[in-house]
C-alpha cells in the first residue's frame, strides 16, 4: 500500500484512482467498496458513483438505539453464558482500559472499548445479533475517538466500564444494563456535539 487515504464526508471514490493510490489491481478495491457499501459506510447512487457517507446527527442516534438494544439483550441472557472464562476476559479488558486510561492513549483505549462491548454482545451466544452487531460496529467506529474528545467523559467512560464489568461478574444484571444504556447515551451526546463543533452534523 503507498499510502492511506482518508477521503471527506461527501467525496466521490473511483475505482482507478484507488487502486492506482493504493498499489492494487481494480478487482480488490471493487470488492472493498461494496463491502463499504453493504455496511453502511459508503453511498452507491445509480449512474453517478459511489461515494462516502456523511453521517447526520439522525445517523448516530440510529446507531446508539440499536446498540441499546443488542446490547441490553445480551446482557439481560449474560447470567446463563457467563463461564469462568469470560468473566477472566472481561477484567482482562477491564486491565488494559485502565493502563490505556493512565497513559492517556485515547486509542489504544477506544481499541479496548470496543473489545469490551463486543465480549458484552457475545454473552448473548446469538449469532444473528453478534452479525447486526458487527455491522452496526463498523458504522460507529470512526467516532469511537469523538466520545472521547472531552478529558471528564474520557474519566467517567473508565468508571462507567468499570461498574458494568463488576456488575456483570456479580450477576447485577440489571445494573449492568441501567449503567451500559446511561453509557451509551453520553457516548451518543458527545459525537453529536463533536460533530456539531465540526460542522459536520
Amino acid at each position: 500500500m503507498k499510502g492511506v487515504l482518508r477521503p471527506a464526508p461527501g467525496a466521490r471514490l473511483q475505482e482507478i484512482e484507488l487502486s492506482e493510490a493504493l498499489g492494487v489491481s481494480r478487482s480488490p478495491v471493487r470488492e472493498a467498496l461494496l463491502r463499504l457499501v453493504s455496511d453502511g459506510l459508503l453511498l452507491a447512487v445509480p449512474n453517478k458513483g459511489t461515494y462516502v457517507k456523511e453521517f447526520t446527527c439522525q445517523d448516530i442516534d440510529e446507531i446508539f438505539d440499536m446498540r441499546v438494544m443488542l446490547e441490553s439483550y445480551s446482557i439481560l441472557r449474560s447470567q446463563k453464558s457467563m463461564t469462568p472464562e469470560r468473566k477472566q476476559q472481561l477484567f482482562d479488558i477491564l486491565e488494559v482500559m485502565e493502563k490505556t486510561h493512565t497513559e492517556d492513549n485515547v486509542e489504544q483505549y477506544t481499541r479496548a472499548d470496543e473489545e469490551l462491548h463486543n465480549a458484552i454482545v457475545a454473552l448473548g451466544d446469538n449469532s444473528l445479533v453478534n452479525t447486526t452487531y458487527a455491522r452496526v460496529r463498523s458504522m460507529n467506529q470512526q467516532f469511537r475517538v469523538f466520545s472521547l474528545a472531552d478529558r471528564t467523559r474520557f474519566d467517567d467512560s473508565l468508571e462507567e466500564h468499570r461498574k458494568i464489568i463488576h456488575a456483570l461478574v456479580n450477576g447485577q444484571i440489571e445494573e449492568a444494563d441501567r449503567i451500559n444504556r446511561i453509557h451509551l447515551e453520553l457516548a451518543c451526546q458527545c459525537i453529536k456535539d463533536q460533530l456539531r463543533k465540526n460542522g459536520t452534523a
